[in-house]
């Protein structure tokens, strides 16, 4: 798997990392704490008006709301904008599309459950899957009767499902099953999981149902039909046809010779009867441990649904967004001397794998641009330098006076 942009720890535990330079410095450490409060409440505010757009244009899609409610967004709820809003988020969370290529494949692989499962795809106009952080675990799956083997398996965080409902019209062309749909066409679903196996991931499709292999099939029909045939005509037609013989033609019937005949026959009958029994058990088990799976995906994997799922994303956001922040911030005020984005991001990756063993992508671009939009990053012919600790609290401090212009008209207007 590529590396991420997604940084694997939590805004405190970076931020005490940060400040360790300044520890000999308690002002200076007590600034840097207090310039990174500013900055994540003012990231907290922008979140706030992202979360407000989302919700006002995701309102007509949202199955959550009573039809007479989703009519009042009539002209109100814009699409594309709340799709624009919604990608923009998942970029500052650092979430990246699955391609169709990964789900293909996860579509065909199966780490847990062993199952097959069919997905009606002609339910949704568009669908799409975004993941955030991953990771490999041990775990024993059974094999063949009471083997179990232990196999690594590669899970994601952090996973994010858009479901784009086709409407009624396309549905019923299509032959879909209205009647068993548990969202309205035309809505929009969304839902975020924890921990998802990479190769299950079609687990979370709320219209995945369980159908039979190859092998299942196989493993069920072939002996059953051919042991089948094979034991009526060597046992059971034949005792029968030479009873109802018998008795046609007046003669003295065998019992002892055709009862044993008979009874053999519909013992080895009742054995492969109960193979067939014990192959379609063995399906029907393994349905019933895909429904423990999806009830523990919705019970204890699931994250958040619809308009509940943008405060998961937009906590995310605003962390990822800090976290480069004070990273860029803290780097380039350490340096002696300007740093190009490529040293700069070269530094960081390097302080990551060292200090913390881990591998990964810093979006270096996205943290230089935050620096620069909020006043504590300045370049020049290609360097980056940072303005001093002092001077970046009242930068911010001016950021935040600006946010709203009341006190600036009232004073006008006097």
């Amino acid at each position: 798997m590529t590396r991420e942009h997604y940084i694997p720890f939590n805004k405190e535990f970076l931020l005490e990392q940060q400040i360790i330079p300044f520890a000999k410095d308690p002002k200076n450490s007590t600034d840097f704490k207090r310039l990174f409060d500013i900055i994540e409440h003012y990231y907290h505010y922008e979140a706030f008006n992202l979360n407000r757009n989302l919700k006002q244009n995701y309102a007509l899609f949202d199955p959550d709301l009573s039809l007479k409610e989703r009519k009042t967004f009539i002209n109100k709820s814009d699409f594309s904008v709340f799709k624009e809003t919604l990608l923009t988020v998942l970029d500052q969370g650092n979430y990246t599309r699955i391609d169709q290529e990964t789900l293909d494949k996860a579509f065909q692989d199966s780490d847990l459950i062993g199952l097959k499962l069919s997905i009606d795809f002609n339910a949704f106009q568009d669908y799409e899957l975004y993941v955030r952080g991953h990771h490999k675990s041990k775990e024993k799956v059974k094999k063949y009767f009471f083997w179990k083997k232990e196999i690594e398996i590669e899970y994601y965080d952090r996973v994010l499902i858009y479901l784009h409902y086709n409407d009624t019209h396309f549905l019923k062309k299509k032959k879909v099953k209205l009647g068993k749909m548990p969202i309205e066409p035309g809505s929009v679903v969304l839902k975020i999981f924890k921990r998802v196996p990479k190769n299950d991931i079609e687990t979370i499709f709320p219209n995945a149902i369980p159908r039979m292999s190859t092998t299942d099939k196989l493993l069920l029909w072939v002996p059953g039909i051919f042991g089948g045939i094979s034991l009526l005509s060597a046992k059971v037609i034949p005792a029968l046809i030479t009873m109802y013989d018998a008795y046609q033609t007046g003669e003295t019937i065998d019992l002892l010779n055709s009862k044993t005949s008979l009874n053999q026959g519909l013992i080895a009958l009742g054995i492969l009867s109960a193979y067939c029994f014990r192959q379609y058990n063995n399906f029907i088990n393994k349905k019933i441990k895909y429904s423990k799976i999806l009830s523990d995906s919705l019970y204890f994997k699931n994250l958040g649904n619809n308009s509940g799922a943008f405060y998961s994303l937009l906590n995310s956001s605003e962390e990822e967004i800090l976290k480069e922040t004070i990273l860029a911030y803290t780097f380039l005020y350490k340096s002696d001397q300007p740093l190009t984005a490529e040293e700069l991001d070269s530094q960081i990756e390097s302080w990551f794998e060292t200090k913390l063993n881990t591998n990964l992508d810093f979006d270096v671009k996205d943290a230089l641009s935050k620096l620069k939009n909020i006043g504590l990053g300045i370049e020049t012919n290609g360097k980056w330098e940072v303005i001093a600790l002092n001077e970046a609290l009242i930068k911010i401090d001016e950021l935040w006076d600006n946010v709203f212009e009341y006190n600036q008209k009232s004073a006008f207007k006097i």
